[in-house]
């Protein structure tokens, strides 16, 4: 079966995550700029999860025009991705109600943790169902970039407890890692 479908409904699926976040910061009562103030955190986790979200959407693009069908065992590691990306509004929700501390910087992590997992397991799906010879196999030659974000989400989990922003600067790094689309793939398209 062709991609299409599966797009379209992750497409949506992404589309809906990022409205419930945004739908989680709570307009202030009063018009002065101080009311604004307790907002700050919940914005500033918005904006690192609405990147993280963003990018995951981008790159997900990005594999899915180099794949060029699909099994059941993708569907199902594709759902797997999205339900741990829909877990995003809750984890930035609440790292933000509660100023990040540190429980909340620590479930965000492994949040952001089982993303990456979810999304590898995607890719590696995909190559296992389009063959060692396919153009993803050969984009995808290395895992260096994911397996150092997954250790550096883990480390975040664990300093989260004593550090919780120096974890969250962490989680930024990551997303600063990953903002530029993963060009392996564009690579191996164009060669």
């Amino acid at each position: 079966m062709t991609t299409n479908r599966l797009e379209a409904f992750s497409d949506g699926v992404l589309a809906i995550i990022i409205t419930i976040m945004v739908l989680e910061m709570k307009v202030p009562e009063g018009a002065d700029f101080a009311t604004l103030k307790p907002l700050f955190p919940k914005f500033i986790s918005y904006i690192l999860s609405f990147i993280y979200v963003g990018i995951y959407w981008n790159n997900h693009h990005h594999l899915f025009h180099v794949i060029e069908k699909v099994s059941g065992k993708i569907l199902w590691a594709n759902l797997f991705l999205l339900f741990c990306l829909s877990l995003i509004p809750f984890s930035t929700g609440w790292m933000g109600e509660n100023h990040f501390d540190k429980n909340p910087v620590a479930l965000y992590g492994i949040n952001l943790f089982m993303c990456a997992l979810a999304f590898i397991i995607l890719e590696k799906s995909s190559i296992h169902y389009e063959g060692e010879n396919s153009k993803l196999k050969l984009a995808l030659k290395n895992y260096n970039k994911e397996y150092a974000s997954l250790a550096l989400y883990f480390i975040g989990v664990l300093i989260s407890y004593y550090f919780p922003m120096f974890s969250v600067t962490l989680y930024a790094i990551v997303a600063l890692v990953w903002l530029i689309p993963d060009t392996r793939i564009e690579k191996t398209l164009n060669s």
